[in-house]
């Protein structure tokens, strides 16, 4: 089992979402961010002022998958997230140890 994060464009989630649904992830997780990377910021123009912008709105999306769709889950974020352009985001990869459902008290696999 894997946990996926991706930080991605506010404006892709719909498409990150539907992607992944078709795929067959169940449940994810969605947090509003705020944060750069290479493109530290940008300088917006307010009332005739100049202004730098250091953390730009980023979208955090985390699921949690089986190793068998691991793959088409990362490809499936980062088709429908990708504009070609700079600060499209990116998808991070980590190892889940155990997953338990609180409901029901099903543990790994079943518990997804």
């Amino acid at each position: 089992m894997k946990l996926l994060t991706a930080i991605i464009k506010p404006f892709k989630l719909d498409e990150v979402r539907e992607a992944l649904s078709a795929i067959g992830v169940q449940g994810i997780t969605v947090t509003e961010v705020k944060g750069f990377g290479r493109q530290k910021g940008h300088t917006e123009l307010y009332r005739g002022a100049e202004y730098v912008v250091d953390f730009l709105p980023k979208t955090k999306i985390e699921a949690a998958v089986d190793d068998d769709i691991l793959e088409r889950a990362i490809e499936a974020i980062e088709t429908s997230a990708r504009t070609g352009k700079i600060g499209d985001g990116k998808i991070f990869v980590y190892s889940l140890e155990q997953v338990v459902r609180i409901r029901t008290g099903e543990t790994g696999k079943d518990a997804l």
